[in-house]
């Protein structure tokens, strides 16, 4: 029997398309601004008492909220208007102090019912709904600083080499190195032996009594080289750890000489994005410090866990470190086979590796300290001349011990670090790790959520014309084709709604590109649409009776249009493969729009088909 589906075929397309409508649905409610909170670390609680202390904060200021909100590791404030979130930002911070982090949202408003399937808005693209906008400032000074120090540490062991004895080798505050000898000529012959060693140092020789100094100052090409490279590396290490975040279309890149700018669409969770960007946090592997050790020789460290400290205190490590996470080539999280406590494996490259061998193997029975160093942005906030509240950062270093453990037998590229509080910080860490670390710590400069990039008047034009070309395309497809054309409406409907869901459930993000490839998606969806019912023009003009008119038209269509899909699907691929930014997310729409539109197109339509004309009805005359 001709044009007839059978019952699981119209089963199939009934729950692909209630599956589709459930998961499209969430995009018609508009989301609420909102202030989110979490802790500096990933083990930081957040509880009603934190909750309670910020809606004490707001209301103070009168600034109203609604849908307070907390899991455990966050909390949601949400707004009544876009304007007090900055406000609203500004005063929580103030009140819960720079161990919280405060960050803007849109928090979602999707019903419960279609929560409970996972169904979620689409993510909208910088240029159709903005997002965050982060500025942060790098701090090359703490990168030259940090040059300078292992630079004395080498400058020590060169001069030590080459049997020149000297009464200090020391970093000022101003970041010159002064290094004191007994004697005139073994300072001139120190001063051969940095020049050789040191090219990237100006030396100046200065007489005192008793003593005979050369001081030293980094030239301005290699303060500019190592701004530069710290600047490279923190916008590296930020790209992996926007990536590690799963961001769509990010932005990511350098202003001016030590700035830059992050720019985050589509993204719900900024509280835990702004945590995981701007934290500053590497670790040091350092040897314990022996009873017998100089004061000058060691530093003494709290540890991290409050257990820990309680039952120990302070521990000395020795200045000198083994190898720091620079040298982390791969870090994960697990937990430990026999306590079950969390851990981080890590995998060392090969010259951490090497390094870490050559250190454990002379120490077998030494204690070996893993420091945990976390640099943290502390607001200050006063008021200016003109009587506004500017927020003034801090930084504030912490060094920690997370594990002091004997070191059984000489290590390797791998081992595995312990002492974590939860699995949660144990992830971030790993994260951090894995990412990169930071060559120099930085701090946020500004905060902001950004509108559409091409402004939301042209926007409004934009997704007004887009409309009405539907609305033209579906009245031609109406009146030109009657019945047919009223079938085709219907699935190209449904292409509209499988698009958007499964834009949705990926994850996608929709730009402004993106829309005009859903324009392009439904021109492709008509016109495959118009080749069928032209074909079946053509069989009806040929003598076939409407039955099988109706029959051949779709089977023969159906490999032309086939053809065409294929290969416009293709250049979408490739598209996607060679573009960036708004390239990929035109060929993102259009790759899942041929795909949907292939199902509705001809699947769906001849279904509406065959229910009209199908089966055992007699036709005499085709209305199209």
């Amino acid at each position: 029997m001709l044009n007839r589906y059978p019952l699981w075929k119209y089963l199939l397309i009934l729950i692909i398309a209630t599956i589709g409508v459930i998961y499209a649905a969430p995009n018609l409610y508009e989301p609420d601004p909102a202030v989110q909170i979490s802790g500096q670390s990933g083990a930081t609680v957040i509880d009603e008492r934190t909750l309670s202390m910020a809606t004490k904060a707001l209301d103070e200021a009168g600034i109203k909220y609604f849908g307070e909100e907390s899991n455990g590791k966050s909390a949601l404030l949400r707004l009544e208007n876009l304007d007090q979130q900055l406000s609203a930002k500004k005063v929580i911070q103030q009140k819960l102090g720079y161990n919280y982090v405060v960050a803007l949202n849109l928090a979602p408003t999707t019903p419960e019912w279609l929560r409970s399937f996972g169904a979620e808005p689409m993510k909208l693209g910088l240029d159709l709904a903005g997002g965050v906008h982060f500025l942060l400032e790098v701090d090359t000074k703490s990168a030259i600083a940090k040059r300078l120090e292992s630079t004395v540490s080498e400058m020590k062991s060169k001069l030590r080499t080459a049997k020149l004895r000297y009464q200090s080798v020391r970093l000022g505050d101003d970041n010159v190195i002064t290094a004191s000898f007994k004697t005139a000529e073994v300072r001139d012959s120190a001063s051969n032996e940095i020049r050789s060693e040191f090219p990237n140092l100006t030396r100046e020789s200065v007489d005192e009594p008793n003593r005979f100094l050369i001081v030293m100052t980094m030239s301005e090409q290699a303060v500019s080289e190592i701004e530069d490279y710290a600047v490279s590396q923190n916008l590296t290490t930020l790209r992996n750890r926007v990536n590690e975040l799963g961001v769509s279309e990010p932005i990511v890149q350098r202003q001016g000489r030590n700035r830059i700018v992050v720019e985050l669409p589509g993204v719900q969770d900024t509280a835990e994005a702004k945590r995981v960007i701007g934290k500053t946090a590497n670790l040091e592997f350092r040897l314990e410090a022996k009873p017998s050790e100089l004061v000058t020789r060691k530093e003494a460290f709290p540890f991290r866990s409050e257990l820990d400290q309680r039952r120990f205190g302070d521990a000395f490590l020795e200045r000198n470190l083994i190898i720091s996470g620079d040298h982390v080539a791969n870090a994960k999280s697990s937990f430990d086979s026999q306590t079950s406590q969390p851990q981080v494996n890590i995998t060392l490259d090969s010259f951490g590796g090497t390094k870490m061998h050559r250190a454990t193997r002379s120490n077998v029975g030494r204690r070996m300290g893993v420091l945990f160093i976390e640099y943290k942005t502390q607001m200050d906030y006063k008021v200016n001349e003109a009587g506004e509240q500017i927020a003034i950062p801090t930084q504030i270093i912490e060094k920690k011990i997370i594990s002091l453990a004997t070191i059984q037998s000489a290590l390797g590229v791998q081992f595995r670090i312990t002492g974590l509080d939860n699995t949660a910080e144990a992830s971030e860490l790993a994260l951090l790790l894995r990412a990169g670390a930071l060559a120099a710590p930085m701090y946020f400069v500004e905060e902001r959520t950004i509108g559409p990039s091409l402004g939301a008047e042209n926007i409004g034009v934009g997704v007004k014309s887009a409309q009405i070309g539907l609305a033209l395309v579906l009245v031609f497809m109406l009146l030109y084709y009657r019945v047919f054309g009223l079938a085709a409406n219907i699935a190209l409907a449904l292409n509209i709604v499988l698009l958007i869901a499964c834009m949705s459930i990926l994850g996608a993000t929709l730009t402004l590109p993106g829309i005009a490839g859903i324009v392009l998606t439904v021109g492709m969806a008509v016109d495959a649409n118009v080749l069928i019912f032209s074909r079946i023009k053509e069989e009806i003009a040929n003598g076939l009776p409407p039955q099988s008119a109706i029959n051949s038209g779709f089977d023969r269509a159906f490999t032309t249009i086939l053809d065409a899909n294929i290969t416009t699907l293709i250049v979408a691929v490739i598209l996607y493969a060679i573009g960036s930014g708004p390239v990929q997310g035109f060929a993102v729409t259009l790759s899942i729009g041929i795909l949907t539109s292939m199902f509705t197109a001809i699947m769906g339509t001849r279904a509406l088909v065959n229910l009209i004309y199908g089966g055992r009805r007699r036709v005499e005359k085709l209305w199209i």
